[in-house]
């Protein structure tokens, strides 16, 4: 396979909503190229891109693709993405290895809901991007409310690089930078390249002078030829157009049908002469020191990985982004955050399924190795052990939580290693063990992303699992003051067991003033593990129980913290004092004491008027303009306190605090109630008193 050099590498990703064209267009490419015989389609399951078993059954993309095709001297790496938001840990990762973004709209529908939602990214890493209207000859297309759509997204840096009409029954674009007309058979293909018809080159020309003053406003020396000449040429308008790009100010909006090869050609040498390579970009990896690492022959090899696949025939398959250097079959590298050293012995090229081996890859390309021990998503490798920093993914956090358990009992070993291997392959599923509840937590996008996991464990995995609500982690604590006295007595031949323990205990807040009208003669604090504290005096006077069994006392205290009385919960923010008691020369012990502790400290909590306290979630929800009363009768009917709202263009954001248990299933009703264009982040608040009629509930289930 033809090894090509930087500047003749482009790496494009195809993004936007769901059914909007994009592995049509990535099978499109390929054919034109010649690089497969016959174009597959998602209905005959036969696409070089949605080649895996899942995306067959559900029609869709899944998977985010990497794939490559030629075009006139120029190797373009593809990296076909899935439409649906559950699957935004591909989109994004893609997004970020990419040079260039060409962002496809329905031509029926212009700007969806998920051109919104990935826009938001795009925007984010400041990618050089290209929108594509896409299905030009469907009876339903509309080429210009699809452009005001998308003018409404981005603005007036979108610029028309085409517009399509029908002459004589036969599909034509009119290309604005070429000043040509491209006219197609009914069954697509090579165009006839024609003269711009008379009745047309008014509108072209009108057209044409705005892209001309749009290129030049991205350059001072081309603005300065176009106040000089009053145009310029095709060249001079792509160097503009590219610079354009480059500072994310100019948004070339092209047209085509991806179905029946109608302008794929164009695109494809758009992105050759004009899209930005990986050596256009800003460099944004650095050393540990903030040293820029420059693209010089001295300097390191240095691969980012975006991508990780665990194929069960197969293995791991490492997907990577040359960002400095070369790298060739055999060269060892360096984990950055690890350490590790690894060799990679195969590199390859990818096409969907398809390996095709190659020697080497050089700086701005895309490739995979196999069955690196050390390596996972995020990480970069080098020639050298020196420690590197560059600008890794960032992930968004999940939306749903399930507590998830294996069918078959004998299979938790099993389940456990398939969703690390999961985690994995996808960064955005999180995976831990909740030690309160003893539940493993599954964490996800959504409940389609849910599903795909769920086939993933039992297909590839062979794992039957359910997912059930996981537990809340309630906790428990007093409201006011109480005092027990509680006595332990057991005799049953020889040495007995005897303790008698006085104990008050009260409610503890930040600054609380010291207890007054007794005798301290010792305090200790315990910060504990779940939250909140402990503060323990020893008020214990003429020596009635000795010191070495308040200790055991303690114990026995927190012991009983750790599953407290009113739902087994944890207890929290409790002081106690050790007032008195009673102890035996032969009976006493540690476990008398640590007995006589937990009895009467659970006796003064039961009579300390107990409450039960839940975690809130600081809750941010961005919402459109006229979706706002739905949603925040939705949040009023889950408890949440709604504690401000700012506007954010034509959408407004919520600020509230909710309790954790009443959000179960909130993501997938919000995305119902606005057709998946609401968003929102969560994250721990604080633990809040339970209303009492929850409360009463919660105790007597």
């Amino acid at each position: 396979m033809k090894i090509y050099d930087d500047k003749h590498i482009k790496n494009v990703v195809f993004v936007g909503a769901h059914n909007t064209g994009k592995t049509t267009l990535a099978e499109t490419m390929l054919f034109e190229a010649g690089l497969i015989n016959r174009r597959g389609s998602i209905e005959t399951k036969n696409t070089v891109s949605d080649f895996h078993e899942i995306e067959h059954e559900k029609g869709n993309s899944v998977f985010a693709t990497p794939l490559h095709t030629e075009w006139r001297n120029y190797k373009i790496n593809i990296i076909d993405t899935p439409g649906l938001d559950d699957f935004i840990g591909e989109i994004i990762s893609s997004i970020h290895v990419a040079d260039t973004v060409v962002t496809v709209l329905n031509g029926q529908h212009g700007v969806e809901v998920g051109t919104e939602i990935i826009w938001g990214y795009i925007n984010k890493y400041h990618k050089p991007t290209i929108f594509v209207i896409n299905q030009i000859d469907h009876p339903a297309f509309n080429f210009e409310e699809s452009f005001k759509s998308l003018y409404g997204l981005v603005g007036q840096n979108a610029i028309k690089m085409q517009y399509p009409l029908v002459i004589d029954g036969l599909q034509c674009i009119i290309d604005l930078l070429k000043m040509k007309m491209y006219q197609f058979s009914a069954h697509g293909g090579k165009p006839k390249k024609l003269e711009i018809p008379e009745d047309q080159k008014e509108l072209a020309e009108k057209l044409h002078n705005e892209l001309v003053e749009k290129a030049a406003e991205n350059d001072e020396e081309l603005m300065e030829l176009f106040f000089e000449k009053g145009s310029l040429t095709e060249d001079e308008m792509r160097k503009g157009i590219k610079a354009g790009m480059l500072n994310h100010d100019l948004f070339p909006v092209f047209c085509m049908s991806a179905l029946n090869d109608m302008g794929s050609g164009r695109l494809m040498g758009f992105i050759d002469n004009v899209a930005p390579a990986a050596t256009d970009l800003k460099l944004t990896q650095n050393l540990a020191g903030k040293e820029k690492l420059a693209t010089k022959e001295e300097n390191p090899t240095v691969l980012f990985v975006f991508k990780t696949v665990h194929q069960p025939n197969l293995g791991q398959i490492t997907f990577f982004k040359v960002i400095n250097g070369e790298i060739k079959v055999n060269d060892r590298v360096w984990n950055s955050r690890n350490g590790e050293s690894e060799v990679l012995n195969q590199l390859f090229i990818m096409d969907g399924k398809n390996r095709n081996p190659v020697n080497k890859l050089n700086f701005g390309d895309i490739g995979a190795t196999l069955k690196l021990k050390y390596t996972e998503t995020n990480d970069v490798l080098a020639t050298t052990d020196r420690k590197l920093e560059i600008n890794t993914i960032q992930y968004p956090e999940p939306r749903i939580r399930k507590a998830v358990f294996a069918v078959n009992t004998k299979d938790e070993e099993k389940l456990n290693e398939a969703l690390k291997k999961i985690h994995s392959q996808d960064p955005t599923v999180a995976v831990s063990f909740a030690d309160e509840s003893h539940e493993l937590i599954l964490k996800c996008q959504g409940e389609l992303h849910l599903a795909i996991i769920d086939w993933i464990l039992k297909n590839n995995y062979g794992v039957e699992a359910r997912f059930e609500k996981p537990k809340i982690a309630f906790r428990e604590t007093i409201q006011r003051a109480s005092a027990a006295n509680y006595r332990h007595k057991k005799q049953s031949g020889g040495s007995g067991q005897f303790a008698q323990v006085h104990m008050k205990i009260e409610p503890w807040y930040e600054g609380i003033p010291e207890p007054e009208g007794i005798s301290i003669r010792g305090k200790e604090e315990v910060d504990l593990p779940w939250g909140g504290k402990l503060v323990f005096y020893n008020c214990i006077v003429g020596g009635a129980i000795d010191l070495r069994y308040l200790t055991s006392i303690m114990k026995g205290v927190l012991e009983v913290m750790e599953e407290g009385p009113l739902t087994g919960s944890y207890i929290r923010d409790v002081r106690v004092m050790a007032l008195d008691g009673k102890m035996h020369s032969v009976d006493s012990n540690d476990i008398s004491f640590k007995i006589a502790g937990a009895h009467a400290f659970k006796e003064a909590f039961l009579n300390a008027n107990p409450k039960l306290l839940e975690p809130t979630m600081e809750l941010t929800v961005k919402v459109p303009d006229e979706m706002v009363g739905n949603v925040m009768t939705e949040l009023q009917t889950r408890r949440s306190i709604i504690q401000g709202i700012e506007s954010s263009d034509t959408y407004q954001v919520l600020k509230c605090i909710a309790p954790e248990a009443e959000l179960f299933g909130f993501s997938t009703d919000l995305r119902s109630l606005t057709q998946g264009r609401a968003s929102f982040k969560m994250a721990f608040s604080s633990y809040q008193p339970v209303p009492i009629n929850v409360q009463k509930e919660l105790v007597n289930t």
